[in-house]
């Protein structure tokens, strides 16, 4: 019935935050206080929220076929030991040209020139307008 009402009875005294559920008040509580640790069996990334973990844990958990000879990281995507590959040199390709910094990667590069301008680089691919256009796509497609 809570759910319906909008009722949110579950308060943590802390920092006075509400919550619908028992359950997300105690992974509101395990992020802010740190206690509860879980930790990848593969990696040893540490995780205060367990959702995070498993998340984590998936994606491990996931076939990694493209292998770096010169690390022991793994990828899922050749797209990406092609970008790992670019660090191992000391390559850095993408040079502001504003300054003598440069870069491993063109987004990188893009990212630090806010440093310069001011502003903000958007990733139209982020935006709500582009994600509801792609659905709406997507579902034009399924219906053809």
């Amino acid at each position: 019935m809570i759910l319906h009402t909008g009722e949110k009875p579950y308060q943590y005294s802390n920092c006075k935050k509400v919550f619908k559920c028992l359950s997300q008040l105690k992974i509101h509580m395990e992020m802010l206080t740190g206690d509860t640790t879980y930790q990848c069996s593969q990696c040893l990334k540490s995780f205060t929220n367990k959702g995070n973990h498993i998340r984590h844990m998936t994606i491990q958990a996931e076939e990694r076929p493209y292998q770096c000879n010169q690390c022991d990281k793994t990828f899922k995507y050749k797209s990406d030991i092609t970008k790992h590959m670019q660090a191992h040199p000391g390559e850095k390709p993408y040079q502001c040209s504003q300054c003598d910094k440069s870069f491993i990667q063109n987004s990188c590069l893009i990212s630090y020139m806010v440093f310069h301008t001011g502003e903000k680089y958007i990733n139209i691919h982020h935006t709500p307008i582009y994600i509801y256009i792609y659905i709406y796509i997507i579902a034009i497609v399924i219906t053809i």
